[in-house]
């Protein structure tokens, strides 16, 4: 696997930021998009634009059937039974509220409980406050140890003949922990519990089997997934699809409607209403492509050696500490600096070229938990270079002397 050729795959790394060469360690957040992607939207738009689903002129049957073929890339990509488990949402966000939704509008009465984890993305905390507010719901954090690991025995002691279902993330985007997504579901489906998993982290590091997994329901967000904002995934198994309600009404999501009655679309329809971002959708299935070329074993494996590299060359830099140390690891690493806001870390080292994060990272409960107002973060994707991490310590190695 060549990074060089890989890396010159993406237009934006042949600019300049601030007069240095671009070293771009905030994918966690979004990631670059490669010319595959670039192309396939511009060529649509150009050459190809039609809306979906409704007309049957050659323009809209070439678009629905371009719209499809992502779906099925998707179906196959997660490993999942069928392409009718796939809704197309506009981000991960929204595929969260969707379940949030349908399900708590089904299933969640006064002091029923909802289980998450003190790693959570504030998208996967927000959308069960609503029926905490509105249905008078319970939420419930499974801790984690020092390590950024969740306590399972814990989380297992949280589970009560209330609990109506569990939603945690697969990897955190503070910490870089990898969630024994398996053991949870698990626990879970013992007790009859559906459990959602929040892929954002996960889905462009590591492999995704959701039939291997059993979860219930699995987020995507395309746009840290090497594709376009705009689109997000909802997988989610068929009989949920089909037991829960509609969750935005309009056109797309109907079959039949009299003014008396309104009949919906099977499932996926039913959750798509509305025109759909169909370029967007399109070219993620060439973003879908550009992982497979590579192949997701070489991308975790060049991923992980990166990463190593990265913890033991910060790990040698004075007053620099590392945020959590979890068994399973993805290429995320929060950091501080003695004496120095994670705020003026970003801004110095952005003068060198080097693209990072500072902040809470939408997690202001796992930061709380940590006794931290905010981290820095460093995140990995198949672009980086062990050239890039000897970047970023040189440019934190200067942060450190601005402060002296």
């Amino acid at each position: 696997m060549n990074i060089k050729t890989i890396k010159s795959e993406f237009p934006i790394f042949s600019n300049k930021v601030n007069g240095k060469t671009l070293v771009y360690l905030d994918s966690s957040n979004s990631s670059q998009k490669p010319k595959s992607v670039l192309n396939s939207l511009d060529n649509f738009y150009k050459n190809e634009f039609s809306n979906i689903g409704r007309s049957i002129h050659s323009l809209a049957v070439n678009a629905t059937n371009k719209y499809e073929e992502t779906r099925m890339s998707i179906k196959n990509f997660i490993n999942a039974s069928s392409k009718d488990e796939i809704v197309f949402t506009k981000n991960a966000t929204e595929s969260i509220n969707l379940v949030a939704t349908t399900f708590g509008q089904q299933n969640i009465q006064k002091g029923d409980e909802i289980l998450i984890t003190e790693l959570e993305h504030h998208s996967n905390y927000v959308p069960w406050h609503y029926l905490r507010e509105t249905r008078g719901a319970v939420i419930k954090f499974a801790p984690i140890d020092e390590n950024g690991d969740i306590i399972i025995d814990k989380l297992k002691e949280l589970i009560t003949s209330k609990t109506k279902i569990i939603s945690v993330t697969h990897v955190s985007n503070v910490t870089g922990t990898i969630v024994p997504i398996k053991d949870i579901v698990e626990i879970a489906h013992k007790r009859n519990i559906p459990v959602l998993v929040d892929g954002c982290q996960s889905a462009p590091h590591i492999k995704i089997n959701v039939k291997d997994l059993d979860c219930d329901f699995y987020v995507i967000s395309c746009h840290k997934v090497y594709g376009p904002t705009g689109v997000g995934i909802l997988y989610a198994k068929k009989k949920w699809l089909e037991k829960l309600p509609p969750y935005i009404g309009g056109g797309g999501m109907i079959s039949e409607v009299k003014k008396d009655k309104i009949t919906y679309a099977s499932v996926p329809e039913k959750y798509e209403a509305g025109t759909m971002p169909t370029a967007e959708v399109v070219a993620f299935n060439e973003s879908i492509k550009f992982i497979q070329s590579i192949g997701i074993e070489n991308i975790m494996k060049h991923e992980k050696e990166i990463t190593d590299y990265a913890l033991e060359k910060l790990k040698t830099i004075n007053s620099v500490n590392i945020i959590g140390n979890p068994k399973n690891k993805a290429g995320v690493i929060s950091f501080t600096l003695k004496g120095i806001h994670p705020h003026d870390i970003s801004t110095i080292v952005d003068e060198e070229g080097v693209a990072i994060r500072a902040g809470h990272h939408c997690c202001q409960i796992l930061h709380e938990k940590l006794g931290l107002a905010a981290t820095a973060r460093a995140s990995i994707g198949i672009y980086n270079t062990k050239e890039d991490i000897d970047i970023l310590c040189q440019s934190i190695e200067k942060c450190r002397k601005v402060f002296e």
